[in-house]
């Protein structure tokens, strides 16, 4: 059984953007390139609804570039129990009000019981110090935290 890994949104804007010329942005492009091309198929991949909304915004035809990219990763659905751990993700202060989608994500990943979540949303998800408190909230409520990280660090040997 492979390992199953959540694909945020984040993951397939950096995949199909036009190269930038920001050497940090332009790194992590190349990254995320070398793991969908070289790691993706060691990994069962999941998405869900929301990073479809997220994927369809803005540009049209960038917006049909993503939408194309998560064609045929399987979508994962919103459960009570998903909603009732983003409340408390929420009101525990551990992901902010105005970040309810990423508590989202995450919630759908730590629910499912998934592996990873993959990201590069370094500010409210793969943040060392927010996923300390995840944790603690994720296990009060019977669950495991996935592994929430970057391309980079599942990168393998």
């Amino acid at each position: 059984m492979k390992p199953t890994v959540y694909i945020e949104t984040s993951i397939i804007s950096y995949l199909t953007a036009r190269l930038s010329n920001d050497l940090i942005v332009a790194a992590r492009q190349k990254l995320t390139i070398d793991w969908w091309e070289n790691r993706r198929p060691q990994f069962e991949l999941y998405t869900s609804e929301v990073v479809l909304q997220e994927a369809r915004r803005g540009d049209p035809q960038a917006a049909n570039n993503r939408l194309q990219m998560l064609q045929n990763v399987p979508q994962l659905d919103l459960m009570p129990e998903t909603l009732e751990l983003v409340e408390l993700f929420l009101a525990q202060h551990a992901i902010p009000l105005t970040a309810r989608e990423d508590a989202i994500h995450i919630a759908i990943a730590v629910t499912y019981g998934l592996d990873y979540l993959l990201t590069w949303n370094c500010r409210h998800i793969a943040n060392a110090e927010i996923q300390k408190q995840l944790a603690k909230l994720s296990s009060a409520a019977g669950y495991d935290l996935p592994i929430l990280c970057t391309p980079e660090l599942l990168m393998g040997e």
